[in-house]
């Protein structure tokens, strides 16, 4: 299945500066329907008000983590299928372990290029 362009993506993450780089590669890459949430609460709002393709989440954030985030969307009937890149600066493999058993789709380690970000989206999506 290929990875369609024109599908809202939602990107989480409380720094605002990381936003706009990743809204950046997102871009650079095709993308032009782009959310973005200061934290998981404001994120898991956004998505019952509307059918995102792509959740892109930082890991650590207050008060609701990406961790967090993951497990409510994952719980969720209507989005537990949603396609979840956790994004995180730290490569502990717990953390690893811990969103794979909460069900996210892929993990992208900080920092990354727009290559790296690409890949990731295309093992998600299959391609």
């Amino acid at each position: 299945m290929a990875v369609d362009l024109s599908m809202p993506v939602l990107v989480v993450d409380d720094y605002k500066t990381m936003i706009r780089i990743i809204r950046n590669l997102l871009k650079q890459l095709g993308f032009n329907d782009v959310d973005d949430a200061a934290d998981g609460t404001e994120a898991f709002e956004k998505l019952q008000k509307k059918q995102y393709g792509l959740v892109i989440s930082d890991w650590n954030m207050e008060p609701m983590t990406g961790y967090e985030l993951l497990k409510q969307v994952r719980s969720d009937e209507t989005l537990g299928k949603t396609p979840f890149i956790m994004v995180t600066a730290e490569s502990k493999t717990e953390n690893v372990i811990a969103a794979k058993k909460a069900g996210v789709s892929n993990y992208i380690v900080k920092p990354f290029n727009a290559q790296t970000l690409q890949s990731k989206i295309a093992a998600v999506f299959g391609d």
